[in-house]
């Protein structure tokens, strides 16, 4: 009896272990806050709440004070302390905006063009065969790798330079994601190249002023090449994996490339769905008073839900259907992709739908898209998908003996990858807590970055 009970916990394990350990995973990770982090919505503030206190002026602390920075210092690492995201409010904030707005500026037609070229190379070189099997999260790292490259540096992307943009950045998602430890060695090859690169004056605008020759080299590599080449890597993983499971709109998309709007409407049901930021946390800088009776102190961690945030005052959340945006204007929805213009939004909001259309139009003119994998908002499996060239198609039987295989190899992945994941992000949970590098910048530092005379006891260890 004990060996069949064995064999049908085994058998079953794909059913049941992953949505597990995903628990498990919760609470290592909500422990991290202790008892200080608020989440909103919550079951006193709901979603009509929601932005108000995102967007009120005293929820702007970036870092300081935050166990999450800690842990979010160690996975951005290197430079963390100067990515945008990070950086407390101040001059040398503004200088590090400014300089990002500048680098993605540009006529509308040549950031399309640059991404519609740039997912052409990749795409013929990785997917030339009749019917490729690709990640496809793996397939676009090295076309936005190429594009942020180009719009830093003004030319074509080597392929020694896509490769270590490529390498860095997949190991910062695979620790996000919990799957991979950190390699800081391979994350300090681009640093040295982008060094060099920097120091002899290639990159086409002024790069932040009040920030030292290696915290621009580290603004750099931060903001560009680690949060813009995995954003757009995942963002296109998602849409592209929901048109390979919703082919009538992979091919309504194909047959009118010109339908801005109807484009539009299948991006906000994607980001709706699959929001790239799981959590979005601040430290407030003073009060905020949520009602007569209660009020959040300063030094509050508020933790910001998109997935439960975009989730309400939907009808049938859990679908992907675009066409809901013909009923509700995104404005007056639940629906914050680029986060909100009162609270430091993505400065890539004008430049992501343009290039990721590009991008798009070039992956339908070439195959088609077909998927029996999950899919999930953080995509730990880097989204398994079958391409198959425009104009040959498989026939239906193989197509189908395909998918079957494909769910089948992803729902027993998955069981192995979610032990992992739990393994690994508790290991990195504990190393990030005894490394305390936030902790340790603020107590080292004054508001505007730079350093204070006195040190405290128990920080000899370097950070890296």
């Amino acid at each position: 009896m004990t060996g069949l009970l064995a064999a049908a916990a085994v058998l079953t394990a794909p059913r049941w272990l992953p949505a597990r350990v995903v628990a498990l995973r919760r609470r290592v990770f909500e422990g991290v806050n202790g008892d200080h982090a608020i989440t909103f919505p919550n079951a006193e503030f709901g979603p009509d709440r929601f932005l108000e206190v995102y967007g009120h002026p005293a929820a702007n602390g970036r870092s300081r004070g935050a166990g999450l920075s800690d842990l979010f210092w160690y996975w951005l690492s290197p430079g963390p302390e100067v990515h945008q995201e990070h950086l407390e409010e101040g001059p040398r904030y503004d200088d590090a905006a400014r300089t990002t707005r500048a680098l993605l500026a540009g006529p509308a037609d040549a950031l399309s063009a640059a991404a519609a070229r740039c997912a052409g190379r990749v795409l013929d070189e990785r997917a030339g065969g009749r019917a490729t099997l690709v990640r496809l999260r793996d397939l676009m790292a090295p076309v936005w790798a190429e594009y942020f490259y180009e719009l830093v540096f003004g030319e074509p992307c080597p392929r020694a330079a896509r490769d270590l943009i490529v390498g860095h950045a997949d190991d910062v998602a695979s620790a996000l994601k919990c799957t991979g430890l950190r390699h800081p060695a391979r994350r300090a090859r681009l640093t040295r190249y982008l060094a060099r690169r920097v120091a002899a004056g290639d990159v086409r605008r002024p790069l932040p002023a009040s920030l030292s020759p290696a915290e621009r080299v580290h603004y750099l590599q931060g903001t560009l090449f680690t949060t813009g080449v995995v954003q757009m890597s995942e963002a296109m993983a998602h849409l592209l994996l929901v048109l390979a499971q919703h082919p009538e709109v992979a091919a309504r998309l194909a047959a009118d490339p010109d339908d801005d709007r109807y484009f539009a409407h299948v991006l906000d049901e994607t980001f709706r769905l699959y929001p790239l930021f799981g959590i979005a946390h601040r430290v407030t800088t003073g009060d905020i008073a949520l009602d007569e009776r209660t009020t959040l102190p300063a030094g509050s961690v508020l933790c910001f839900s998109y997935p439960d945030y975009h989730a309400s005052g939907h009808d049938r959340p859990e679908v992907f259907d675009p066409d809901r945006w013909d009923r509700v204007p995104a404005r007056a929805a639940h629906h914050i992709p680029f986060g909100v213009a009162a609270n430091r939004p993505c400065p890539a909001w004008r430049l992501s739908p343009l290039a990721l259309r590009a991008a798009t139009g070039e992956v339908l003119r070439r195959v088609t898209l077909h998927s029996t994998a999950g899919h999930t908002r953080s995509l730990p499996n880097r989204g398994p998908c079958l391409l198959v060239r425009v104009g040959e198609p498989l026939p239906p039987r193989r197509l189908a003996v395909l998918g079957a295989l494909l769910r089948l190899r992803d729902r027993w992945e998955d069981v192995w990858r979610s032990v992992v994941q739990l393994v690994l992000g508790t290991v990195m949970v504990l190393h990030a807590r005894r490394l305390r590098l936030a902790e340790r910048y603020f107590d080292t530092r004054d508001d505007r970055g730079c350093p204070v005379p006195h040190r405290p006891p128990h920080t000899q260890e370097t950070p890296e």
